[in-house]
């Protein structure tokens, strides 16, 4: 499993962590790679699912909350706590906690505040714990 830490510096993505999600989203269906965005809650899952549809006019992602009967069939997943769908080849993880094993990747988000880089720093931690080697991207 691969593990990329991207540390946002892009003055684009500084205060927009989310767009940044959607990038990848976007990156993610366009080389047709099924993707799993987990996320901390029913209310983020929602924020993220609407700028999905806003956040670029000449993109479509075909994307979805977690809880539905296709969602095996959707390009792109946006999870909640409460779902445990199938692992996929890409996951971008959110969340507090480290990802499960299952992606062949997993890209965290470092945003440019020191409470989220300080749980970043523990995620990155774990993920040694469990003999993985994390990767920083500076992005």
């Amino acid at each position: 499993m691969r593990i990329e830490f991207y540390a946002i510096e892009k003055d684009r993505f500084k205060d927009k962590a989310l767009e940044l999600v959607c990038v990848l989203a976007q990156k993610a269906f366009e080389t047709q790679t099924p993707a799993l965005l987990l996320v901390e809650s029913a209310a983020h899952a929602e924020a993220l699912d609407d700028l999905l549809w806003s956040f670029n006019d000449d993109a479509f992602i075909p994307h979805q909350v977690a809880g539905q009967d296709d969602d095996d069939e959707c390009p792109v997943l946006i999870v909640p706590p409460e779902f445990s769908p199938s692992p996929r080849p890409l996951c971008i993880n959110l969340r507090v906690q480290p990802a499960a094993d299952g992606a062949e990747r997993v890209i965290e988000l470092i945003p440019d505040n020191e409470a989220e880089k300080a749980a970043a720093r523990e995620r990155w931690k774990a993920y040694k714990t469990r003999g993985l080697e994390p990767k920083k991207v500076v992005v």
